[in-house]
């Protein structure tokens, strides 16, 4: 299994813009097969230096995340994601 976890820090952290990118996220839900479970939600942290929106994966395998990646689905969130987002940081667990 991997679990990928990705940070996002928005360019304008508003409330509302959070909720958006969350729910842009959880849009792809049960419509790519090779996403086992995917959660959305705030930092809990907090700090200074935490992020607004943070978002998890589960995959069976690396090659099923690289399928994610280049869906169809997937594709159109990402540009959103772009366009809203001043900068990011991911890490991936296999396990």
């Amino acid at each position: 299994m991997v679990k990928h976890i990705v940070m996002y820090k928005l360019k304008d952290s508003t409330p509302e813009n959070a909720q958006a990118l969350r729910d842009r996220f959880l849009s792809m839900e049960g419509k790519i097969d090779v996403l086992k479970e995917i959660q959305a939600g705030v930092d809990v942290l907090k700090s200074p230096r935490s992020f607004d929106v943070v978002l998890t994966c589960v995959f069976d395998s690396l090659d099923d995340m690289e399928i994610y990646k280049n869906h169809a689905v997937h594709i159109p969130v990402m540009e959103y994601v772009k366009s809203v987002v001043e900068v990011s940081h991911s890490v991936d667990y296999i396990f």
